[in-house]
């Protein structure tokens, strides 16, 4: 299983990454949304979830390309 974070950007609005997390992952409502953007900008990044490789690193792409990009990476949960 691999962890989808969220990236601390400075720069980001927090109404379009809360919209777009919300579309993206399934599993994601706007207050879970809130709280993951909330402590991305405050520690650095925050875990949105653990999903298989494929689709973790789908999720990943897709924050990536949204205009403005969104900044998320993947970590391995046993590492």
């Amino acid at each position: 299983m691999y962890k989808l974070m969220l990236l601390r950007d400075d720069g980001a609005a927090a109404e379009h990454v809360i919209t777009r997390l919300c579309s993206i992952v399934e599993d994601m409502d706007e207050d879970m949304a809130s709280t993951i953007f909330e402590q991305a900008q405050l520690s650095g990044k925050a875990m949105c979830g653990k999903y298989p490789f494929e689709r973790a690193e789908l999720f990943k792409e897709q924050l990536l390309r949204s205009d403005p990009m969104i900044f998320a990476d993947l970590e391995d949960e046993n590492a």
